[in-house]
């Protein structure tokens, strides 16, 4: 079985923090890469990092320097810590393994940023 539970979403102001978290249940932190994604009303949902199984890290330009993801898979969660943030980063946020392909999108959590 495999389950995907985001948590960690809010309201904030601009510049300010949110850590986002991801609980997954089977095998898929221990085979997969591990990705967060975003998707604004009315757009797609783009990529915006993934953490691969030996730590190394990709980022999206318009986030890179203010977004840490991470992985603790001996509790089988990610991380994604949102520093500066922006209004331009309100979206709903979403964990998945990467590539997504099609399977394990869960509900996502909210991240809206006020001006």
């Amino acid at each position: 079985q495999v389950q995907l539970v985001e948590s960690g979403g809010g309201l904030v102001q601009a510049g300010g923090s949110l850590r986002l978290s991801c609980a997954a249940s089977g095998s898929i932190f221990s085979i997969n890469a591990m990705g967060w994604f975003r998707q604004a009303p009315g757009k797609q949902r783009n990529l915006v990092a993934y953490i691969n199984r030996g730590g190394s890290t990709y980022y999206t330009d318009s986030v890179k320097g203010r977004f840490t993801i991470s992985r603790d898979n001996a509790k089988n969660t990610v991380y994604l810590q949102m520093n500066s943030l922006k209004p331009e980063d309100t979206a709903v946020y979403y964990c998945n393994i990467y590539p997504p392909g099609n399977r394990y999108w869960a509900q996502g959590t909210q991240v809206t940023v006020s001006s």
